[in-house]
Order: C-alpha cells, then structure tokens, then sequence
C-alpha cells in the first residue's frame, strides 16, 4: 500500500507532456510576389520533445531538421529550393509556433535565399509570415 501511495505522489509531479503531434498538418499562406496562395502539407513525428518529418511542396518534399517540442511550443527548419526564373535558389525556413484548440498557430522566417549554382550570390526576402495548421483527421 505504501509504494503504491508513493508512486503515486511520484507520478504527480511529473511534468504533464503536451499532446502527440504526430500526423499530417495541412495549411495555406497567401503571400509572395503575386500575392499567391501557398498551400503546405507537414508530415510530423513526434518521439518525445524531438520533432522530425517533411515538409511537403508542389515540387516534392524536404526533411524538418532541429526540430523540438517543449510543452505547446514548436520549432524547427527546412531547406527548401525555390526557382526564381531561370535560377534554382535554397532557402532556410525556420518555423515557430503554439498548438492550441487543436490548431498550430506557426510563424515562417526565411534566411535570405542562397543561388545553389556556382555564384552562391543572395536574394534577400525578409518578414514573417504567420499562418495555421490543421491536423488532417
């Protein structure tokens, strides 16, 4: 009886770890030059605080590197490549959020953009952009 009380005290001040992520998250920014819709599809994997998957795009898909998880915030990037005429440029996403209501309210902030040719000149792209994510059922 004893142990059982004392493990049970013990399991209480146990922090309370937030809801499992894992799955599919679809959602859609409207931004850009011609002020396009951008939709997004995010395969997450959640194995405790570290958050791993892909990120899904018109043009195939890119892994979510340093990805966590603490309590309902969320943090990770991806690289993506993105064509801007005839040139094939990479850029570093780095994406914050909040799960709260069932929904990821989540912040993208992009790293100036990298020409991936041999110039390895920059194309600046500054701003955030905040939009939300639902889980798809």
């Amino acid at each position: 009886m004893r142990r059982a009380l004392a493990f049970a005290l013990f399991v209480s001040v146990l922090p309370v770890s937030a809801a499992d992520i894992s799955g599919i998250w679809l959602g859609s920014l409207t931004g850009g030059r011609r002020n396009q819709i951008q939709d997004f599809a995010f395969q997450f994997v959640q194995k405790g605080t570290t958050l791993t998957g892909k990120l899904y795009l018109d043009y195939g898909s890119t892994p979510i590197l340093k990805g966590t998880i603490d309590g309902d915030q969320i943090s990770f990037q991806v690289v993506a490549r993105e064509q801007n005429g005839n040139e094939i440029n990479q850029a570093v996403l780095h994406f914050t959020g909040t799960l709260k209501d069932g929904e990821i309210e989540i912040n993208r902030e992009r790293e100036d953009l990298r020409n991936a040719g041999n110039s390895g000149s920059s194309v600046s792209r500054p701003g955030k952009q905040t939009f939300r994510l639902k889980r798809l059922p």
